[in-house]
């Protein structure tokens, strides 16, 4: 009878600010697995996104500029696309000028990191701290930036 709730409260803690992001490991934009776990000792916004989502595309431009502001800064992006077919996702990185890695198992919805984290809705972010700790989600834009301020200096 209780299933269902304990389910519900054990899910809600994977990707709660405060709690340790879970690993994982999918293929890159040339077949080469990647895994969460290498980017340890960087701050790293996670950011679930796809070459057919329109809010999506239009904060890559954002993302692009926070990136170029910060990478050099111990932090970097990592992209989850919830694409299914290659070519798009390819040209949607090439159009966007995404430099930062991006990984994916064209599964769509069902790719295996974003059923992991529960991502029902994108584009959607996880921050994480150098330690792999998720600090804020879901930061887009100027408040992105701000936090990366804070975090990071100018």
């Amino acid at each position: 009878m209780w299933r269902p709730f304990e389910k519900a409260l054990v899910d809600a803690k994977f990707n709660v600010v405060g709690s340790v992001a879970l690993d994982f490991s999918q293929a890159d934009v040339n077949g080469k697995q990647v895994s969460l776990s290498q980017f340890r000792g960087k701050y790293v916004l996670i950011d679930f996104w796809a070459s057919w989502c329109g809010p999506c595309r239009r904060e890559n431009n954002n993302l692009v500029k926070t990136f170029n502001k910060y990478k050099d800064k111990n932090f970097t992006v990592l992209g989850v696309s919830l694409d299914d077919d290659k070519d798009k996702w390819l040209a949607a990185i090439k159009k966007d000028e995404l430099t930062w890695t991006q990984v994916s198992d064209l599964k769509g919805w069902e790719n295996e990191v974003a059923q992991k984290y529960r991502i029902t809705a994108i584009p959607r972010s996880l921050l994480l701290n150098p330690e792999g700790k998720i600090v804020a989600k879901d930061l887009r834009g100027d408040d992105l930036d701000n936090k990366l301020e804070e975090l990071l200096g100018r």
